[in-house]
């Protein structure tokens, strides 16, 4: 019996070779979100704050199928296509975590699996014993 749960969110990813999360033990791995909606159509061209929300949002779905919260998020992994940006996403990452800040990674990268992308954000969450 495994003991490896996978999350897949949307239907829209049939045939799509990843998970949106795996779980295994205490611990989940959120796979990279981009800045879509439920039927894969890119949301704030051009905008990384709104870009940013949305992909919070597509994180907090998944958190809200595995029951469990930002607060439990212990790292993130931000990708960016102009690290200048950065102070355009802050305010809604603070919104996201308040006082219960992860450990995160900030990486510029030259582009993402959406032209149009502007930020992708893996996570590792704690499921607590």
């Amino acid at each position: 019996m495994s003991k490896i749960r996978r999350i897949q969110k949307n239907s829209r990813k049939t045939g799509v070779l990843y998970s949106d999360a795996v779980i295994f033990g205490n611990m989940m791995i959120v796979s990279g979100m981009l800045p879509t909606d439920h039927l894969g159509r890119l949301v704030g061209l051009g905008n990384a704050e709104i870009q940013t929300e949305q992909v919070f949002q597509n994180i907090k779905s998944v958190l809200d199928e595995a029951e469990v919260l930002f607060s439990d998020v212990v790292k993130l992994t931000i990708f960016l296509t102009d690290i200048q940006r950065r102070s355009e996403i802050a305010s809604v990452r603070e919104r996201y975590f308040g006082n219960d800040k992860p450990a995160s990674t900030l990486v510029e990268v030259s582009r993402l699996s959406h032209p149009d992308a502007l930020i992708e954000i893996e996570a590792m969450v704690y499921l607590g014993d």
